[in-house]
């Protein structure tokens, strides 16, 4: 028989609060036309993006984390020193180590909060939503920080065709904490690593000297997109079943603001009602990755269209190509 107390957490887990950060830059289309052959009316067609916001030198990773958490935290009612866990989404941190998210838990003003960084790409946010859920649950924190963040204008190559209008910056975070009732459903995620070569970075870090290419990211568009609409609208809805719903219970979705073409196959596919609520974040905020959801999710509450206590589907799925799909209680 195992001596081991049993953990004392929350009975559940909710997300309590939400705030985002778009560095102050706006790129319209024009600009990013003046590097590839193409025009405003393709780059609309093709992706619905009229434009994203780069950041400045001053807005750096751990900036705009910061920005954003200082929003989340006070929208969720709670000081800084009572976040127990800080956990950073980012594929834009060019530092190995030490973690981006310790120094975030350190200028925010936690109390010695764990901290650390994870890589999953556009599905980042839902993979430590699920983590931090799980922390709660477990007893190791009582609040925990999830940070969606990115840069992806240092990883753009502005002569591909193909990327170079997609991505943007910006840094999305939520508070989570403890419930008496489900607020976080059951997560659906996964990897299908035989498909990693779809989005990836173009060349090692160590092969960046030999190769005098700063690695940017590049995908396989339609292959990306034959994925995201068939396979992801599946993860979808089993996340659904999971949760116990149908599409007609829900009030908001908020899928990775990737491409609006993808967004409105997935609306299509999943046969949601009119009634629900969808984010199109990226029409101006581009493609950010991690970022997206929270980004999206902020921009919905901030205007109105959607509102606290509403249910939202969220689904991510990106670079590894990795997914992480769950319905939640909005703040």
């Amino acid at each position: 028989m195992s001596k081991i107390r049993p953990s004392k957490g929350a009975p559940y887990a909710r997300v309590m609060g939400v705030g985002g950060y778009r560095p102050v830059r706006v790129v319209p289309n024009e600009v990013i036309l003046e590097t590839i052959d193409s025009s405003d009316e393709w780059i609309r067609s093709r992706s619905g993006i009229a434009t994203r916001h780069w950041a400045s030198p001053e807005e750096t990773v751990a900036a705009m984390s910061i920005e954003a958490s200082g929003k989340a935290i006070a929208d969720a009612g709670i000081s800084a020193s009572q976040i127990g866990g800080v956990i950073v989404s980012t594929v834009s941190h060019f530092k190995q180590t030490p973690a981006v998210a310790t120094e975030i838990a350190d200028k925010l003003g936690t109390a010695k909060a764990a901290a650390f960084d994870i890589s999953a790409g556009c599905a980042g946010f839902g993979y430590g939503l699920t983590l931090a859920k799980g922390m709660i649950v477990e007893g190791s924190a009582e609040y925990v920080l999830v940070i969606g963040v990115e840069r992806l204008s240092d990883l753009t190559d502005l002569q591909d065709r193909a990327t170079a209008f997609l991505f943007g910056d910006g840094a999305g975070a939520v508070v989570v904490g403890p419930s008496d009732e489900p607020a976080i459903g059951p997560t659906i995620w996964g990897s299908e690593g035989d498909k990693s070569e779809t989005i990836k970075q173009t060349v090692p870090w160590t092969e960046y000297d030999s190769s005098g290419k700063f690695p940017a990211i590049t995908q396989e568009g339609q292959a990306v997109f034959r994925w995201a609409v068939f396979e992801m609208a599946k993860v979808a809805q089993q996340a659904l079943d999971a949760a116990g719903i149908s599409p007609d219970d829900l009030d908001v979705f908020i899928p990775h603001q990737a491409n609006m073409r993808i967004i409105d196959s997935m609306v299509k596919t999943l046969k949601l009602p009119d009634h629900v609520t969808v984010a199109r974040d990226v029409e101006t905020t581009g493609n950010t990755s991690a970022a997206s959801i929270p980004l999206a999710m902020e921009r919905l509450l901030a205007t109105g269209q959607a509102k606290s206590g509403d249910t939202a589907l969220v689904i991510g799925f990106g670079a590894g190509l990795v997914y992480a799909a769950t319905v939640v209680t909005l703040p």
